[in-house]
């Protein structure tokens, strides 16, 4: 039997996470697509984020209704032409999820596999460019939410713009808890959504992109609904107008997750009270038997993937449990090996690490 309100629930997860009252509340008004009001929000939010992003006049914003696989979509199956050829770097779930993009699409890509525990190698992505020059763009995330590491986009974006390619980044789970300046990294296209470490709600996703790369574009998209141009050109031309129908609600939310975010002191004030989630959970797992599956050099600060303890170890067991004492985690995103993933951002703080670290010691307990 459950001891605890359901509606209460603390989200142990890489997003959708637990949000604040206020930006619940900020959904409780219901808004025309068409206001002028509702159109300066989305201007306002647009402007925003390229100011997250360290970005000026030659990068821009286009926000893309959907989850934030609609937004990597969108710009896989939009920016790179008939001629083009994307090249993937592959160590987890999402990246491997890009291919399958390209794949469905019928877009030229190759791909590069490192180890899901590894980061990928820059100078292996230089020696490849090297050797393909047919390779225009290049593609990796962020923050492996399939195990938690935190790639070396740096390095990475270093030899692809010394190498005169376009950089695309998948930042859905590291944009606003990882400070990201896309100018002086080079990175061309980010993608990232609502539901992540600004702290807002599902609903849509967003991109930040040069503008000489968008404008470049045109006529590309193999999708009518995705067609990451023509969403742009509609935001530009109406001052905020989306093209199609628009989640109202969730962009009031989100524009209330950014004022939040400037009051909490911005990302680096994020970033430090995510990382110290992270740590006092990773030493309090290990502590208690659970061997991380990421290296402490690769580990990132918004997810953290354990092995089981032990065979007979049965994670609906302990997914009842926690969930019963008010906490939901996640189940493990691996083929090979046994997991489950503890996430600490949104409205996770320090009384929450120190509680679901005394719940995982009763189940400890409780097993022996």
């Amino acid at each position: 039997m459950l001891n605890h309100d359901p509606n209460t629930y603390k989200l142990l997860t890489p997003g959708p996470l637990t949000t604040s009252l206020t930006v619940r509340e900020a959904m409780l008004v219901d808004r025309c697509t068409w206001d002028d009001d509702y159109k300066r929000m989305t201007q306002e939010i647009r402007a925003e984020l390229l100011k997250l992003a360290h970005c000026g006049d030659d990068f821009t914003t286009v926000l893309m209704q959907g989850s934030g696989t609609f937004g990597v979509e969108s710009v896989l199956s939009s920016l790179p032409g008939a001629k083009d050829h994307v090249l993937v770097l592959v160590n987890g779930a999402y990246s491997e999820r890009m291919c399958q993009i390209l794949a469905r699409h019928k877009v030229a890509f190759s791909r590069i596999d490192f180890a899901w525990d590894e980061t990928p190698d820059a100078r292996v992505v230089e020696a490849h460019l090297a050797r393909h020059p047919e390779v225009t763009h290049v593609s990796m995330v962020h923050n492996e939410t399939t195990t938690g590491i935190l790639n070396d986009v740096a390095s990475v974006a270093k030899v692809v713009k010394a190498a005169e390619r376009i950089m695309i980044v998948d930042a859905m789970s590291s944009f606003g808890a990882v400070d990201v300046d896309m100018p002086a990294l080079g990175i061309d296209v980010l993608i990232s959504s609502a539901n992540k470490c600004i702290q807002g709600v599902p609903g849509f996703s967003f991109i930040i992109c040069r503008r000489s790369v968008i404008e470049a574009a045109e006529g590309n998209a193999r999708t009518v609904s995705l067609d990451l141009y023509d969403q742009w050109r509609v935001l530009e031309k109406d001052a905020g107008k989306w093209r199609f129908t628009s989640p109202t609600h969730v962009v009031a939310a989100f524009r209330q997750a950014l004022r939040e975010l400037d009051l909490e002191g911005g990302v680096a004030a994020r970033a430090a009270r995510y990382a110290r989630s992270n740590r006092r959970l990773r030493e309090g797992m290990e502590a208690l038997g659970f061997k991380p599956y990421v290296g402490p050099e690769h580990q990132g600060p918004i997810i953290t993937t354990f092995f089981y303890p032990s065979d007979d170890f049965r994670f609906p067991e302990l997914y009842a449990a926690l969930k019963a004492k008010g906490y939901v985690i996640y189940p493990g995103k691996l083929t090979q090996k046994e997991t489950f993933r503890l996430g600490n951002i949104g409205e996770i703080y320090d009384e929450d690490v120190e509680k679901i670290l005394a719940l995982f010691a009763d189940v400890v307990r409780n097993r022996r």
